[in-house]
């Protein structure tokens, strides 16, 4: 199982949060912050249907996988 960290930061004048290094849209407030982290990581965290999911990769190959509804990652919020 993987584990994705929501990272609670100051951005844009605002506050976001930042899985990796993809910020969301900013926020007034810190809390408004963490609320739509936590929201986030709560979405990310339920279950869902199984599906097929297609991408392409960096060498421009396209690629088809069966993704299991129920491999859902473990999910964080930190300030």
């Amino acid at each position: 199982m993987s584990h994705v960290i929501y990272r609670i930061v100051e951005h844009d004048g605002g506050w976001a949060y930042k899985v990796g290094d993809v910020f969301s849209e900013s926020y007034p407030t810190k809390a408004q912050a963490r609320a739509a982290a936590e929201r986030a990581a709560r979405e990310q965290r339920a279950p869902g249907r199984d599906e097929t999911i297609e991408f392409e990769d960096s060498s421009g190959h396209w690629h088809a996988e069966d993704e299991k509804g129920s491999d859902r990652p473990d999910t964080e919020v930190k300030e």
